[in-house]
């Protein structure tokens, strides 16, 4: 019996599944990438990545009746993260294009940035730093010892939790500070892209597994 920990990539018709995959393959682990709901279930850990819009991404959990398995895998608290369009479908409402319910495994809102200072455009792309907010230690959690670090990061929308102690990281751009990481027991979410940021990027997943 292979005793490897046993990761599911989970595929919704939505880009940015193999270079996630080939990022993991770095790890003594078996990753795999499925849309199968029986497969899922089996798996030690899910990674929910994605790049596109709230609406194409919600869609596309439905049409594979993903929805319910997604969030009964996050209910029993199984480790779970989602990466940049992943993590934004973890929370209740997008409202990109429109209005979409989300997987509210964590209880907010995806919203546009608000206009920015200094020029800054939309979406933000590139490199930029995360931090922890006020008073919270990212010790035991994916972002271990990783306090200031620069990750990459292509999104328009952000991520607005009801709930401060959901807040993970948050990061600057354009004279507004968002939201960048989420956290709920062993459920995270990252706005940024982990599979893109290099050997910091690499120490997320790493500790992600570990977590496991």
């Amino acid at each position: 019996m292979n005793g490897k920990l046993k990761i599911a990539i989970v595929d919704y018709g939505v880009g940015n599944l193999q270079s996630v995959q080939k990022a993991m393959e770095n790890f003594n682990v078996e990753v795999f990438v499925t849309e199968e709901p029986e497969v899922i279930k089996k798996a030690d850990a899910l990674i929910l990545p994605g790049v596109g819009s709230f609406e194409a991404g919600v869609k596309g959990l439905q049409l594979r009746g993903l929805v319910d398995v997604v969030r009964e895998f996050a209910g029993q608290n199984k480790p779970m993260l989602g990466i940049c369009l992943g993590a934004q479908l973890m929370l209740t409402q997008g409202y990109e294009f429109g209005i979409f319910q989300g997987l509210d495994i964590i209880a907010g809102k995806v919203v546009r940035f608000s206009p920015l200072k200094n020029q800054e455009k939309v979406p933000h792309v590139g490199w930029n730093t995360i931090y922890p907010p006020k008073n919270l230690s990212w010790s035991e959690t994916i972002l271990n010892n990783l306090e200031d670090s620069q990750v990459y990061f292509v999104h328009s929308y952000i991520l607005e939790p009801n709930n401060t102690s959901d807040i993970l990281s948050l990061t600057a751009y354009g004279g507004q500070t968002f939201c960048s990481a989420v956290k709920r027991g062993n459920i995270y979410g990252c706005q940024f892209h982990p599979e893109k940021s290099g050997v910091i990027g690499l120490s997320i997943l790493e500790n992600f597994i570990n977590s496991i």
